[in-house]
């Protein structure tokens, strides 16, 4: 985490009311660059969902990455923004009709699926779409798994496959998400031995798919020794060289990955209490309003900044200011006895706060500044 190059703009934004999510467009620039290099080998789509800030968006629309998205607000947001369409897919497998039409409008012609209901809808809108299979693979290593809600099995793939051929639409290719947060490397192993096994019996059918699309899971610097971008890649290289024709299309769609080192949440200490020999702090930020992931898995620094007296170094339970008994962060925090009116950073928060906050009990949501 480049957490130096964020205590000096902490400071110069003292007298702005918390909370704040602060993100340094030269990090954010320099974890572009790390995926652009890998552009000759893969298409790169930011994965919108992330952080869907105008700023963030902006600044990533100047590389040469493209953008996944998820919705129709998230299409209009894009193309609103003068990017282009060529420069956007949906990896989203459960798509409502209006969503389908907007995408079919704009000139989008590849859709993600995983269940038999879903070809049917497309085939509806589409006669002659390209599809893309969803496979459900191991997510492990992951600290935020995406393996429950969507994905068929590799003994079911052919059969969606097969459908989709019978329909009159084109099945290109398998997407799958070894989920977000993913640590080990050897999750893409397990991952791609599970897509060939697929793209060998599909060949046995006369199905040649072309196109492999795996999805997101590149890490922030949550406080584990992350792989970076180029040895996930070179690791994700020499598996596919072995296995998958040169000819292949590759696309990846990182979120947290790109933004989530880029950004630190910054906010203030409303409260302290004690509470069966248990110290608490309170935050004007909490679960409903910036950190849910907090509650799933992932796990933040924290950094006071300002501190108005020197103290020991204590464990706490921090919480946020909602009146719900849900809103607790994190416990056993070693901090050095903050006060009220100090102010806390808490990273790496570029990804999966902003965009799931709420104003739930009327708190407020973490402007960004991009700076």
């Amino acid at each position: 985490m480049f957490i130096d190059e964020f205590l000096s703009l902490v400071n110069v934004h003292m007298k702005r009311p918390t909370p704040f999510l602060l993100m340094n467009e030269n990090i954010l620039k320099s974890k572009i660059k790390e995926f652009e290099k890998i552009l000759d080998k893969f298409d790169v789509y930011y994965a919108v969902k992330a952080n869907p800030d105008k700023a963030v968006i902006s600044r990533i629309a100047k590389s040469g990455l493209g953008f996944e998205i998820a919705s129709e607000s998230e299409l209009e947001l894009l193309l609103n923004l003068g990017i282009s369409s060529k420069r956007i897919i949906s990896s989203n497998p459960i798509k409502t009709p209006q969503f389908i039409d907007r995408l079919v409008q704009a000139g989008i012609s590849r859709f993600v699926f995983d269940s038999y209901d879903e070809l049917e809808k497309i085939s509806s809108k589409l006669s002659n779409a390209k599809v893309i299979l969803r496979l459900a693979v191991d997510n492990t290593q992951s600290a935020w798994p995406l393996d429950e809600k969507y994905g068929v099995s590799v003994s079911d793939a052919n059969a969606f496959l097969l459908k989709a051929k019978t329909l009159g639409l084109d099945p290109i290719g398998i997407t799958f998400h070894v989920g977000s947060q993913c640590i080990g490397n050897e999750a893409w192993q397990s991952a791609l031995q599970e897509v060939y096994t697929v793209w060998e019996n599909a060949a046995s059918e006369g199905i040649m798919l072309t196109y492999l699309n795996m999805g997101g899971g590149f890490p922030a610097s949550h406080g584990d020794i992350v792989p970076s971008v180029s040895e996930t890649f070179d690791y994700i290289l020499s598996i596919l060289k072995n296995t998958f024709p040169p000819s292949i299309e590759l696309a990846i769609e990182p979120g947290r990955g790109l933004v989530g080192d880029a950004g630190v949440l910054v906010t203030s200490i409303i409260g302290r209490a004690i509470r069966e020999e248990n110290e608490w702090i309170y935050l004007d930020v909490g679960v409903f309003n910036g950190l849910m992931e907090s509650i799933g898995g992932i796990e933040y620094s924290y950094l006071v900044t300002n501190k108005t007296s020197q103290g020991e170094l204590k464990s706490f339970t921090i919480a946020g200011p909602s009146c719900d008994s849900f809103d607790v962060v994190s416990k056993s925090v070693i901090l050095e006895s903050p006060m009220i009116g100090d102010r806390l950073m808490i990273f790496p928060a570029g990804a999966y706060t902003t965009a799931y906050a709420s104003n739930f009990n009327g708190m407020t949501i973490p402007e960004v500044v991009m700076i």
